[in-house]
């Protein structure tokens, strides 16, 4: 996919910017519903309603007067993490692993005062990290003790499954791997690696770091061939069923595996980037042309995975 010039890319299938935009986003996407995916608040609540798996919420933060009360809320939380309900890119979290000596450590092993993490939080309310810098709220919620399985793969901070689903059906998926450079966060554009993933099978097929391809992640030295992720039609189904709770028609789903391999939601995105397309060495289009020239789509999400998963074999 790299040095290819136009025509390649349109034989391979590549999804473009402006098509995304106005084929799929701007078409299949109610902009009414985008407050379903836009503040985190709102899908985890949603998710509750429709059973769907989703980190616990310990408690939310909505007034800056609320802050005086925080360091005793906080006294029986070991770890939790910290996030904007309206921010995007990972801006704005802050995870805390442990507690040492009166202390909050970070997964970078950072040291911060009650002071710091109520300053962050008070940034939060004030809009610093919200899409449009609009006063927002803060979400306390439960630190993910992530799967084993990724131990070696990712650096500091929990890696995800992003799947995007188009009209309910998953139709292309890639692991995010958090380094160094991305300091410690699952996100491609500040360094993380994206991992390719088979959608029939969860195996891993290319891997990109800045989208340059590599095979060896840059801070732990392991190779990136072979991964597989368990588990994977529970991942997709878990994903299909996004759509039925939001009604979006292309969204992506950021998906974690806890300690024990079990799928959670961690966010939707009404507006997924197109890098995973050159995690997975091909285009977006034929798979979504393909959904769009169904005669009658399935109506449950266990039939849509079902279908995805006889139809999407590799090219």
């Amino acid at each position: 996919m790299w040095g290819i010039g136009i025509r390649g890319l349109r034989d391979l299938g590549i999804l473009g910017m402006n098509a995304r935009n106005i084929n799929y986003i701007g078409r299949y996407n109610q902009r009414k519903l985008y407050p379903l995916v836009d503040d985190k608040l709102k899908t985890k609540k949603l998710a509750q309603r429709y059973g769907i798996p989703a980190p616990k919420l310990h408690f939310v933060i909505r007034e800056q007067h609320r802050l005086r009360t925080i360091e005793q809320r906080l006294h029986n939380l070991s770890g939790f993490a910290i996030k904007p309900a309206k921010g995007s890119g990972g801006k704005g979290i802050l995870v805390i692993s442990a507690r040492k000596d009166g202390k909050f450590i970070t997964t970078a092993g950072t040291s911060l005062g009650i002071d710091h993490i109520k300053r962050h939080i008070s940034n939060i309310l004030a809009g610093l990290y919200s899409l449009a810098g609009t006063p927002d709220v803060a979400i306390i919620e439960e630190l993910i003790e992530f799967s084993d399985l990724f131990r070696a793969y990712s650096y500091q901070g929990v890696p995800d499954i992003r799947i995007v689903v188009f009209q309910g059906y998953p139709v292309m998926a890639m692991l995010r791997l958090a380094t160094r450079t991305s300091n410690g966060k699952a996100n491609l554009h500040q360094g993380a690696i994206g991992v390719g993933l088979d959608i029939c099978s969860g195996m891993s097929l290319k891997a990109v770091q800045f989208s340059v391809p590599t095979t060896i992640h840059p801070d732990t030295g392991s190779a990136l061939e072979h991964i597989s992720i368990p588990h994977w039609p529970e991942i997709l189904l878990l994903a299909a069923r996004c759509y039925d709770m939001t009604g979006l028609g292309y969204i992506g789903a950021d998906i974690v595996l806890d300690g024990a391999n079990n799928p959670l939601l961690l966010e939707l995105n009404a507006r997924p980037g197109l890098a995973i397309q050159l995690t997975n060495g091909y285009g977006l289009l034929p798979r979504l042309r393909h959904i769009e020239g169904l005669k009658r789509r399935h109506a449950s999400a266990q039939a849509r995975v079902d279908h995805i998963l006889k139809n999407f074999t590799l090219p």
